[in-house]
C-alpha cells in the first residue's frame, strides 16, 4: 500500500534490466533517474522530455552507440517517404520553436491546438512545443468546426495549427474565439489570415536552447473521447507523460534501440502520444508511421508485408477488420509483438489472429486520465478476456460505491489508489472543472467508471462502462459478454449491445449487427433466430439479446470507440 512518499518511490518491478541497451540519459540524469526507482531520492525537480530524452539519444547517435535504424519513418502509400535520426528530429524541432517563439510569439505556457493527420509536422511541432514550453491540445481531423469552436474557446488556445482542408472550418469560427491571435496552415499553399508553417520552418535558425521546464508544469491537454457527456480538457505534465515511461521501464512494450513500432491510432488519442511518441523514444526505438487517410486491411497488412515493423499497436477494430480477410495469404516481414488498447478485443478475435498468424494479441487497458492501468506484458500469461495485471506505479483493485476493496471474483468498479499520493502517471486535472476533478475520486482511489473484476492471480477482466450495465429481470448483463458471444458468429463484422425498454423485464438486451458481406442477403429473422441461440449457448442464456437490429455501420466517437450511449438513448426515447 502506498503509504508515504518515500514507500511509493520503493517499490521495485520485477527484476529487469536495458539488456545492454546504452543509457539514454546523460550519467547525472541517469543516476538520479537509477536512484528514484531505488527510492534513495525524490522525483527530480525539473524534466524536459526534448532535453533529457531526445537530445541525449542524439549524443548517443552520434557517438555510434545506437543502431543505425532512424528514430523517425514515414510513408504515405505514394512513393513519399521521411527518415529522421535524433539528431535531425532535434535539429528541424528547433527551428519550429524558432518559428513558435519568435514568428508567432508564443511563450512559456500558452496554449497551442494542434489538429494534423498523421503527417510528419505533427511529431516536429510536439517535440518544439516541449522546447518552448508550450501546452500542446492535440486533436483528430475529423474535428467539425463546431468541435473547433468549443476546443478553442475552451481551451483559451492562442494559437492553432491544421492542414488547408480544416483551414475554412477554423475561419468560420475564429471570430468567436477571441483568444485566438495566431493561425498556421501546414500547406504548399498560402491562406489570407495563415501563416504557412512549412514555408517559415525552413527558413529558420537551427539555434535554440530548450526552456527549464518543471516536472509538474502542464505539457498536454486532451479532450477526453467518452460516450457520455461534453468533453473535459484532462491536463498532463512533463511528469506524467514524459518521465513516467522513464520508471515503467520497458513493461507493455519492451522495446529496445533497434525495433520498430507502428501503432495506428489517431493523432487525436493519447495512445498515439504515448505509443509513437513518449515511450518509443525513451528506449530509443523507431516510430513507423503510415499517413493512413482511410483504413483499410489489404493496406494495414501489405505495409506490415514490406516494413520491418516488429510491434502493431491499434483498436480491437483493427484486429477485427484484419481477420476478415485470409492471413496465410501475408508473409510479415519482421512482425513479432501486437497489441490492442480503447476496448476490449474479443477472445474470438485473438484466437482467430494467432491460429492465422502464430502471434498473441497483448491487451493494454488505461484511460485518457491515467495512460496505462493494465496491460498483458510481454512473456505473460495471456488470459482471454484479460486485460493482464496493473502496470508499475499504480495500486489497482476493484472497490464498492463506498471505496471499499472488493475479494477476488467480485465484480465492482476499477480504481486506481490516488491518496495520500498521487501516482505519477496521473493527468494534473480537469483543467476549469474543480467538480468533476473532485468527483473522479472516491475515498482514497480514482474511479474509472468502468466495472470489472480481478482473479486471485491478480489479472483484471473489463465488464462494461458502469452507465452500459444492462438489469434485466434482476440479472446484471455487462454488453462485452455478449458482444463477444455475437462475434464468434461468421455473419457478425461488429457489435454493439446496450439495454432496450421492455414493459415486463424493465429493460432487455439489445444487439445492433453490422453483417459480414457474405451474409447481406440472408433472411434477417432467420439469421435473427440463429444469433440468438448461438448466444444461448455460447454464455448464459439469460444474456441472450432478445431484440437484434441489422445496421450498415455503429456510431463511433472520433477515437473509434463505440458510442453506446447513443444507441442507448435511442432506444430509450431520449433522442
Amino acid at each position: 500500500k502506498l503509504q508515504s512518499l518515500k514507500l511509493f518511490w520503493t517499490l521495485k518491478p520485477p527484476n529487469r534490466t536495458f539488456h545492454g541497451h546504452p543509457r539514454l540519459l546523460s550519467s547525472d540524469v541517469y543516476s538520479q533517474y537509477e536512484s528514484i526507482r531505488r527510492g534513495k531520492q525524490e522525483i527530480p525537480e525539473y524534466f524536459n522530455f526534448a532535453s533529457d530524452v531526445l537530445d541525449k539519444w542524439s549524443e548517443i547517435e552520434k557517438a555510434g552507440k545506437r543502431p543505425s535504424n532512424p528514430a523517425f519513418w514515414w510513408i504515405n502509400g505514394k512513393g513519399e517517404e521521411v527518415k529522421w535520426s535524433f539528431e535531425e528530429l532535434g535539429l528541424l524541432s528547433r527551428k519550429v520553436a524558432n518559428v513558435l517563439t519568435k514568428e508567432c510569439g508564443l511563450q512559456k505556457g500558452d496554449r497551442l491546438v494542434l489538429i494534423l493527420p498523421r503527417i510528419p509536422e505533427w511529431w516536429l511541432v510536439k517535440v518544439a512545443c516541449m522546447r518552448a514550453g508550450i501546452v500542446v491540445i492535440p486533436g483528430t481531423s475529423q474535428l467539425s468546426a463546431k468541435d473547433i469552436l468549443y476546443r478553442l474557446q475552451a481551451s483559451k488556445a492562442t494559437c492553432i495549427i491544421t492542414t488547408d482542408k480544416l483551414a475554412p472550418a477554423v475561419d468560420s469560427v475564429a471570430s468567436q474565439c477571441q483568444f485566438l491571435k495566431t493561425k498556421l496552415m501546414v500547406s504548399k499553399d498560402s491562406r489570407e489570415g495563415w501563416l504557412n508553417f512549412t514555408e517559415l520552418y525552413k527558413n529558420q535558425s537551427a539555434d535554440y536552447s530548450c526552456i527549464k521546464t518543471r516536472i509538474q508544469d502542464p505539457m498536454m491537454i486532451f479532450f477526453t473521447s467518452g460516450t457520455t457527456g461534453s468533453p473535459k480538457m484532462t491536463q498532463h505534465s512533463q511528469g506524467s507523460l514524459g518521465f513516467r515511461p522513464l520508471l515503467s521501464e520497458r513493461y507493455w512494450l519492451d522495446l529496445t534501440p533497434s525495433g520498430i513500432i507502428w501503432n495506428t491510432a489517431d493523432t487525436g488519442w493519447i495512445l498515439t502520444s504515448i505509443a509513437s511518441f513518449f515511450d518509443p523514444w525513451v528506449f530509443g526505438s523507431c516510430i513507423f508511421i503510415h499517413n493512413l487517410p482511410q483504413t483499410e486491411s489489404s493496406v494495414i497488412l501489405n505495409t506490415l508485408c514490406s516494413f520491418p515493423i516488429d510491434t502493431l499497436v491499434g483498436a480491437p477494430t483493427l484486429f477485427r477488420m484484419l481477420v476478415q480477410n485470409d492471413l496465410s495469404k501475408y508473409k510479415f516481414m519482421n512482425l513479432k509483438n501486437c497489441m490492442s488498447g480503447g476496448e476490449p478485443l474479443n477472445p474470438e478475435v485473438m484466437e482467430q489472429w494467432k491460429s492465422q498468424t502464430g502471434l498473441d494479441i497483448h491487451e493494454v487497458y488505461g484511460q485518457t486520465e491515467t495512460g496505462i492501468i493494465c496491460s498483458v506484458f510481454k512473456g505473460m500469461k495471456i488470459k482471454p478476456g484479460s486485460m493482464g495485471k496493473a502496470a508499475p506505479l499504480y495500486d489497482v483493485q476493484i472497490v464498492d460505491k463506498n471505496a471499499n476493496i472488493l475479494p477476488p471474483g467480485q465484480q465492482g468498479e476499477i480504481a486506481v489508489r490516488s491518496k495520500p499520493i498521487r501516482p505519477l502517471g496521473f493527468f494534473s486535472e480537469y483543467l476549469d472543472n474543480p467538480k468533476k476533478t473532485a468527483e473522479s475520486e472516491r475515498g482514497d482511489f480514482y474511479v474509472t467508471g468502468d466495472r470489472g473484476t480481478v482473479d486471485e492471480d491478480g489479472y483484471f477482466q473489463f465488464i462494461g462502462r458502469d452507465d452500459d450495465i444492462i438489469i434485466s429481470s434482476g440479472y446484471r448483463i455487462g454488453p462485452f459478454e455478449v458482444e463477444s458471444a455475437l462475434i464468434e458468429h461468421p455473419a457478425v463484422v461488429e457489435t454493439a449491445v446496450v439495454s432496450s425498454p421492455d414493459p415486463l423485464r424493465g429493460e432487455v438486451v439489445k444487439a445492433f449487427v453490422v453483417l459480414s458481406p457474405t451474409f447481406s442477403s440472408t433472411d434477417l429473422k432467420s439469421l435473427t433466430r440463429d444469433l440468438q441461440d448461438h448466444v444461448k449457448k455460447t454464455t448464459a442464456p439469460y444474456k441472450y439479446p432478445r431484440k437484434v437490429e441489422f445496421v450498415q455501420e455503429l456510431p463511433k466517437t472520433v477515437t473509434g470507440k463505440i458510442k453506446r450511449n447513443e444507441l442507448r438513448d435511442k432506444e430509450w426515447g431520449r433522442i
